[in-house]
């Protein structure tokens, strides 16, 4: 499949091959959902905890008899009744995390969701930045020139350097390397950016994988 790079003047320079194992697939929003919500569950970490009543120290004897005192009967100080007891139904700190999502699932996710987008047609190929950008206004000026306001920028590591101090202060853009695209910041974004290398690199690594495609 072909597609086209453009510049940071937005004209069409030329075009790419690529691959139809990666970018045309039918996507499965079961899948991406379940990454989607793996991923919300290990973003923000859970730190309240509070403990049980096994994790109390001190004596386990019973405090008085079973019967005949005229009151409830109690085993230990320990009980959530009463203070300096443990605590009943309270937070358990990152027990929560145990949530677990099968790695081929992952990797299937990340094809599926840019399969979604090059669909959609708000995948979009922009050539290396091999001078930097120092004006936010120029950046910003492609960007609106291409429609592209709301977007993920998946770049080189070499094309990161030359443009993310022009980038770094437009909302709603965020830039990573080819090695952190994740399905959860693919789907947040409405348009994905790959720089050529990127694209290269990434669909290079995704071909590789498998026995993955369903």
């Amino acid at each position: 499949m072909k597609h086209q790079v453009i510049n940071i003047e937005g004209k069409k320079i030329n075009d790419i091959e690529i691959s139809d194992k990666v970018f045309s697939l039918t996507p499965n929003k079961y899948v991406i959902q379940s990454i989607v919500d793996w991923q919300l569950n290990h973003f923000k970490p859970r730190l309240a905890k509070t403990k049980q009543r096994s994790e109390i120290k001190g004596s386990t004897a019973k405090i008085y008899a079973q019967k005949g005192t005229g009151g409830a009967r109690h085993s230990s100080r320990k009980a959530p009744l009463f203070v300096g007891g443990g605590v009943a139904h309270g937070p358990k700190g990152a027990v929560y995390r145990e949530k677990k999502i099968n790695k081929k699932i992952k990797k299937i996710g990340l094809l599926h969701i840019l399969s979604q987008k090059n669909k959609m047609k708000s995948l979009v190929i922009v050539e290396d930045f091999k001078t930097e950008i120092k004006k936010t206004k120029i950046f910003y000026r492609f960007l609106e020139k291409n429609n592209l306001k709301n977007s993920l920028v998946v770049s080189d590591k070499n094309s990161k350097l030359k443009i993310f101090k022009s980038a770094k202060n437009i909302p709603n853009l965020k830039i990573v390397e080819e090695s952190g695209a994740n399905v959860y910041d693919l789907l947040k974004y409405k348009n994905v950016i790959f720089t050529t290398s990127s694209i290269k690199s990434l669909q290079e690594k995704l071909s590789k994988w498998k026995n993955l495609i369903i």
